[in-house]
């Protein structure tokens, strides 16, 4: 009895080990289903990430031909008013003569080195601007006596033409570019603050309670809660304050001339006038323009795009 009962049990361990080895498949093979869905996987990745290609480049073409257009429209009008000889050309030069005079400065090298000591002036006045409007912003902001006193006379400063600083900056500091950045402070110094204001204004209080609740008092809140939530705000202010940096730099050059200030933008607007050349100044024009648009196109313009759409609101 005992020798069947053996005999049965090795039976079927046999008969199982030929279903194993009947249904086991060599290493490395797979199933024709999971092959199939591995090759859909890869050609579905694939017109993923073309049509993620060519979604992009239709935004970049919808971003671009705007501005083409209004520029080519701009060129159009210009071009018809020269052929239509208005003015005399010492008075209205052609698009042609301003890009010649432009193309001339670039060749004898005064367009790059005007370029490099102008956007040098200017990032370091707002660099400062910067340090200094933001801590204002701030105390304006938060505590009313502050804002009771100082508020009121950052709205006149902000007001206030820049050029009017010229004169009291070059007697102060003398024709240095100290004097520049003096006045690109006080040009900028206002409307950062302003703009710090204006993000603490839109801030929610339940925003405040909820920092405190977690941890967050004094520098702490100011750090993680008041400025991250005033950052559309805040940045709108940067942008203003860039702004009104560039125009207090260039009114400041274009008053101010000295061997110390080296060959800026404004020094060719000026050299132009005193020439009496218009093609020179519309081609010095042509690249103040052209230096305001590209710093507000790839600095501020996705910065601003980034933190909206973080929060949602692209």
């Amino acid at each position: 009895m005992a020798a069947e009962t053996a005999a049965g049990a090795g039976t079927a361990e046999a008969a199982s080990a030929m279903e194993l080895a009947g249904t086991a498949k060599p290493a490395g093979t797979a199933e024709p289903a999971d092959t199939l869905a591995t090759v859909e996987a890869g050609l579905d990745a694939l017109d993923a990430t073309t049509e993620h290609e060519v979604s992009r480049l239709i935004r970049i073409l919808r971003s671009a031909y705007p501005p083409i257009l209004a520029v080519a429209l701009i060129l159009a009008v210009w071009q018809a008013l020269y052929l239509a000889k208005i003015w005399p050309d010492w008075k209205l030069p052609g698009p042609s003569e301003v890009f010649t005079s432009l193309k001339a400065t670039f060749s004898g090298g005064d367009a790059w080195t005007a370029v490099g000591h102008s956007v040098e002036h200017g990032a370091v006045g707002f660099a400062a601007s910067l340090v200094i409007g933001t801590p204002l912003g701030l105390l304006v902001g938060r505590f009313k006596p502050v804002r009771a006193g100082v508020g009121p006379i950052l709205s006149g400063l902000q007001s206030l033409p820049s050029v009017a600083w010229v004169p009291p900056a070059l007697m102060f500091f003398g024709p240095q570019p100290s004097m520049l950045y003096a006045v690109v402070l006080l040009g900028a110094v206002p409307s950062i603050a302003v703009g710090v204001v204006s993000g603490l204004d839109q801030v929610p209080p339940m925003y405040l309670r909820v920092g405190r609740n977690l941890g967050a008092r004094g520098l702490a809140s100011v750090r993680y809660v008041l400025l991250p939530a005033a950052l559309p705000g805040y940045l709108a202010g940067l942008r203003q304050g860039w702004a009104f940096a560039w125009r207090s730099l260039l009114a400041a050059e274009i008053i101010v001339q000295s061997a110390q200030l080296g060959h800026s933008l404004g020094f060719l607007l000026k050299n132009a006038q005193d020439s009496n050349d218009m093609a020179g100044a519309f081609a010095a024009i042509m690249l103040i323009l052209a230096v305001g648009v590209t710093v507000n196109q790839v600095l501020f313009v996705p910065l601003e795009r980034r933190v909206l759409k973080a929060r949602g609101l692209v």
